[in-house]
């Protein structure tokens, strides 16, 4: 007797097919959409500005931020009246770099300590109640301490970055480690793994995908971080920027600045994405395997 064919296998091959071709259109088509709402966004402001929908002079048209904001990055520092002028790289530099550092150190915290608190059972309950309990007071609110212990200058504002940024960072790599899947540690146990071998080679790699969540979120809240330390507690930057053009009224240097700390904190999170795919690359071949 001849076999019928198995038809759960072609309708798997067939959906199969169809979920390969659903994901190569997901991944070419994307790109023009990613401009639709930035469009809109700017077309909604600039017709809101011409038809006055907003208070005249307040808000300033998006050309007039876009020639402000060329000044501020091309402009000349001797040749212009604008003190922006010919400022941004400068202003940028001293930003990006105490973000680097704020964020730098955190992780360094951030993650040995989520850990050790995801793996060990007595520090989750001495280390944990303490950082729950620290995690929702804002950053604004540590300023005052931070400018009274540090004084104006970068520790004060190193010292709100990191702490910013190393909260959401601790809670994932907690949640990673404790989230590690126990087929895999009862097979390295039976393997004669002992505890540091397990952390290294099994929780540690497992616990990845939540720790480079944790710094996508963390250096978001550096970000935002460096523009409330350096309004104050610093004299430099794109904060300092931001602050003193709002005191002298120019409306058109403080969306450049926003814009630019928007642009900043985009290539950021891409710069951690990409390196997470390359660091996880074993996840994307599990899942296809």
């Amino acid at each position: 007797m001849t076999s019928s064919p198995r038809r759960p296998e072609s309708r798997r091959s067939s959906w199969d097919s169809n979920s390969k071709l659903k994901h190569k259109l997901r991944t070419r088509l994307p790109a023009p959409w990613l401009l639709v709402l930035p469009a809109l966004l700017l077309a909604l402001w600039h017709f809101a500005v011409e038809l006055h929908w907003v208070t005249e002079g307040i808000i300033p048209s998006p050309a007039q931020v876009l020639r402000s904001w060329y000044t501020w990055i091309f402009g000349s520092t001797t040749a212009m009246l604008s003190p922006y002028a010919g400022t941004w790289l400068d202003n940028v530099a001293y930003s990006s770099r105490r973000v680097l550092q704020g964020f730098g150190l955190a992780a360094l915290v951030a993650i040995p300590l989520g850990l050790v608190v995801g793996w060990s059972r007595l520090a989750a309950r001495v280390i944990d109640p303490t950082i729950q309990l620290l995690r929702p007071v804002p950053i604004t609110a540590w300023l005052p301490f931070a400018i009274a212990v540090f004084g104006i200058y970068d520790a004060s504002a190193l010292f709100l970055i990191g702490l910013g940024a190393f909260y959401p960072i601790v809670v994932n790599t907690t949640h990673g480690v404790r989230d590690t899947n126990l087929l895999l540690l009862r097979a390295a146990r039976m393997l004669g793994a002992g505890n540091g071998t397990v952390l290294a080679k099994v929780v540690f790699p497992s616990a990845l995908p939540s720790i480079f969540t944790g710094l996508r979120l963390g250096i978001g809240i550096a970000w935002t971080a460096v523009i409330v330390a350096e309004m104050i507690a610093v004299k430099s930057g794109l904060g300092y920027v931001l602050w003193d053009a709002y005191y002298v009224g120019r409306m058109d240097i403080c969306v450049a600045t926003m814009f630019s700390v928007g642009l900043l904190g985009f290539v950021s999170d891409r710069l951690i994405v990409w390196a997470g795919r390359i660091l996880l690359r074993w996840r994307a071949l599990e899942a296809h395997g």
